[in-house]
């Protein structure tokens, strides 16, 4: 895998165009001066949880006795049920928001950035090459600035572009995700039975 492919792949499963209008849910009860700085505070959350699991995963794996090739399958199920739900918009909201306070770590860092599948990606993408460690903390820190970058400007993005452009790029990183997904379902498998 490339630093590149590594990028793309972690900005997909990110969605950062389908996590616009959840974003501006949630914060709508917020003052608008607080806003852009608790979308800041929640992407650094939710790039320290992914760093943690990046640098860490495999121990917390070898600690739980669980291979490489059942996270690869495991975390190609998640991808491939987080695709689904990217082309196939329901008409509820995944994460209702009443309540009037500021969020803090839930929904928005964790699980809408930093959620089972991108701590899968990129436990695997370690994984795959250990000694590239500082290519996939690059690649990671390049994902998540441009995740930041669209998420700090959703209300403008969303303001220009309109819900049904959001959807229709959503829809296309949805499929592109099955995609990924299907390839890391086959790869466990493969692994499995040293294919």
């Amino acid at each position: 895998m490339t630093i590149e492919s590594a990028v793309f792949l972690l900005f997909l499963i990110m969605d950062p165009f389908g996590n616009v209008p959840i974003f501006l849910s949630v914060v709508r009860h917020v003052e608008p001066k607080r806003r852009r700085l608790i979308i800041f505070r929640e992407l650094l959350i939710a790039l320290l949880i992914l760093s943690v699991f990046m640098f860490a995963g495999k121990h917390i794996l070898a600690m739980l006795q669980v291979s490489e090739s059942s996270l690869g399958v495991a975390g190609g199920v998640v991808l491939f049920l987080i695709s689904l739900k990217m082309i196939f918009k329901g008409s509820t909201e995944i994460f209702p928001n009443d309540q009037k306070s500021e969020p803090l770590v839930v929904p928005l860092a964790m699980p809408l950035l930093a959620g089972p599948s991108a701590i899968a990606a990129v436990i695997l993408i370690m994984a795959q090459a250990p000694d590239r460690w500082m290519d996939w903390g690059i690649a990671l820190f390049v994902a998540w600035l441009l995740v930041g970058t669209i998420l700090i400007s959703a209300e403008k993005i969303s303001h220009y572009v309109g819900n049904r452009a959001l959807t229709a790029v959503e829809r296309l990183m949805g499929i592109l995700l099955t995609m990924v997904a299907v390839d890391m379902i086959i790869d466990g498998i493969k692994q499995s039975f040293a294919l």
